[in-house]
């Protein structure tokens, strides 16, 4: 190559890196906040964070480059107000809260900033929203279950173990705060299956949970009932073993108590729920109004069924119900 053509291709090349750069510095970066009601290190945490920041890249949003996630978490929602305000304080352009503790601690400190619930199970009685269709604030999301759904999961205790005529809700009406929700409708559907609910509120130490748990178990013929709470979620692996000590079938809101161990669930998965929330991220940066996005109902659910969990019950899953799995483990 002669010195001349290699000092113009350098030459033009040099010119080039500058622009190069602009462009790149010229694309606004956006700021997302994200609140979460579980531990950091929490696998489920790592599952449904993953599951976001997938959504998001595959909308052309991407960490480090045109969009800043900025992370808190709340374990049962300790905390929640002080990182709340301190999200608030960054300015994003839209925030994430996942579980209804978290998403009431964030609407107590802005009612300009968008907030994207995931994990909410009763939004309107929550105050989160008006209208499910017509949201009408700057608060939409994602439902996690409507409250007919208890119906489906007594039918399940009822189904894999026939002679069960008391079954216990276990929750904490202090983390899950629309227990009620839950509580209503479990009442209304157990009566029809000839079941005695039990209202059975726990405390967020594990002794309490103990102590709740064995009272429960002195009289036969029981079983639990865990609706969606963080406590119970964060307690997972030590009620797993309270159901198996005392022998008690159990129905769980979601998978990872039938991964860790525990008998069955009916539930949706929540690293998909996530994902699809990345939609309503991108729609707000680009301009939307969470007025103006519905609220979204799940229309997808996974039956999950331990068969060495059933097998140490001594328990026998019936057939209908292990058709009805979408997934068993062995």
């Amino acid at each position: 190559m002669r010195r001349r053509e290699f000092i113009q291709i350098v030459g033009g090349a040099a010119a080039a890196w500058p622009l190069a750069a602009h462009a790149q510095q010229g694309e606004r970066v956006r700021r997302v906040g994200v609140l979460m009601a579980l531990p950091e290190d929490d696998p489920d945490t790592k599952a449904r964070l993953a599951g976001l920041r997938q959504g998001l890249e595959a909308l052309g949003w991407s960490e480090g480059r045109n969009v800043r996630i900025d992370y808190r978490f709340a374990p049962a929602g300790v905390r929640a107000q002080v990182l709340a305000k301190e999200l608030i304080a960054l300015q994003p352009d839209v925030i994430i809260g996942n579980a209804s503790l978290v998403t009431g601690a964030l609407q107590r400190e802005t009612r300009t900033i968008p907030i994207v619930f995931t994990g909410v199970a009763d939004p309107i009685g929550s105050g989160f929203v008006t209208n499910l269709a017509r949201p009408s604030g700057n608060i939409t999301g994602f439902l996690l279950f409507e409250a007919s759904i208890t119906g489906k999961w007594l039918a399940m205790l009822k189904g894999i173990a026939p002679a069960l005529s008391r079954a216990a809700l276990v929750i904490n009406p202090k983390t899950a705060v629309y227990y009620e929700y839950f509580l209503r409708a479990a009442q209304a559907s157990a009566s029809s299956l000839a079941i005695e609910l039990v209202f059975a509120p726990i405390e967020n130490a594990a002794a309490e949970i103990e102590r709740t748990v064995e009272a429960f178990a002195q009289a036969p013929n029981g079983g639990l009932l865990l609706p969606p709470d963080t406590n119970t979620i964060i307690h997972r692996d030590f009620i797993i073993a309270l159901a198996a000590r005392h022998r008690l079938p159990a129905v769980y809101s979601d998978r990872l108590f039938v991964e860790a161990g525990g008998l069955m669930c009916y539930s949706i998965n929540r690293a998909d729920q996530f994902r699809a929330a990345a939609s309503y991220v991108d729609r707000i940066l680009r301009g939307a109004k969470p007025a103006d996005l519905p609220v979204q109902v799940p229309t997808k659910y996974e039956t999950v069924i331990n068969l060495k969990t059933a097998k140490a019950l001594y328990l026998s899953v019936p057939p209908s119900l292990l058709v009805a799995a979408d997934e068993v483990i062995e």
